[in-house]
């Protein structure tokens, strides 16, 4: 079994102690694109885009000069780092001088101070695709890095994927949360209501959510106010429509 290089176990290392419950996609993304520059021979500046959709965006970067060159592509809806991501396959640019694929962008980043560069696809999940894309100032500098950054993306996309799953379920869980404070407030406001006016539970949520049409208010506000005013005062009752 061939042994990894020190630059890519130190990486994949740092790449393996990101806590997702402790750091958020976008500082993912950002040691994602600081490791890959560090990792890669000849690499300057790194970025990784991203696309949803229609819509695509640089989500992390170590500098302007990627940044610059990935919104390019954006806007005229052509080049590596695109590529990349809806193919999920490599996109190397060995001299940007020479380049026939994508000359106009070509043109642009070696006027910009790029000689060379590389794109990796990064399958994140079905609705989010994305690419890796390094940056070096020289025609040729990347092509001894392709293998090892293959590797790494490989990696990064796991990460990735892992960070866009807990935040999605983090979300998730938040809104759930949200939904059963929702209920039970809706629930006290019920009881209320109930004890009030000596009517049924179903009686009584259809008083809320009649005082909620007219008052153009959402259910759960107007269960809240009641609830509110009843513990508070003065008076109780529900809210005027």
């Amino acid at each position: 079994m061939p042994q990894v290089p020190q630059d890519l176990a130190e990486a994949l290392i740092r790449l393996g102690r990101i806590k997702h419950d402790e750091t958020d996609l976008d500082t993912v993304l950002t040691t994602v694109a600081e490791v890959t520059r560090e990792t890669i021979p000849g690499a300057r500046e790194v970025s990784v885009t991203l696309v949803q959709g229609s819509e695509a965006y640089t989500a992390a970067c170590t500098g302007e000069l990627a940044r610059t060159l990935d919104i390019w592509q954006y806007e005229h809806g052509r080049g590596p780092c695109l590529d990349a991501a809806t193919t999920g396959t490599a996109m190397v640019v060995p001299d940007l001088t020479t380049e026939e694929r994508w000359p106009e962008w070509a043109a642009r980043a070696h006027a910009a101070g790029a000689g060379s560069s590389l794109s990796i696809g990064l399958p994140i999940q079905e609705a989010v695709v994305g690419a890796l894309n390094i940056y070096a100032t020289r025609p040729g500098a990347l092509d001894q890095g392709v293998d090892l950054a293959g590797t790494l993306a490989g990696y990064a996309a796991i990460a990735l994927a892992n960070a866009h799953l807990y935040e999605s379920t983090a979300t998730l869980a938040q809104q759930m949360q949200a939904a059963m404070r929702s209920r039970a407030v809706i629930e006290q406001a019920k009881g209320i209501i109930m004890g009030q006016r000596r009517c049924t539970a179903d009686e009584a949520f259809a008083i809320l959510a009649r005082v909620s049409q007219d008052s153009n208010r959402k259910l759960r506000d107007v269960a809240e106010l009641l609830v509110g005013r009843t513990v508070h005062g003065p008076g109780g009752g529900l809210p005027p429509a």
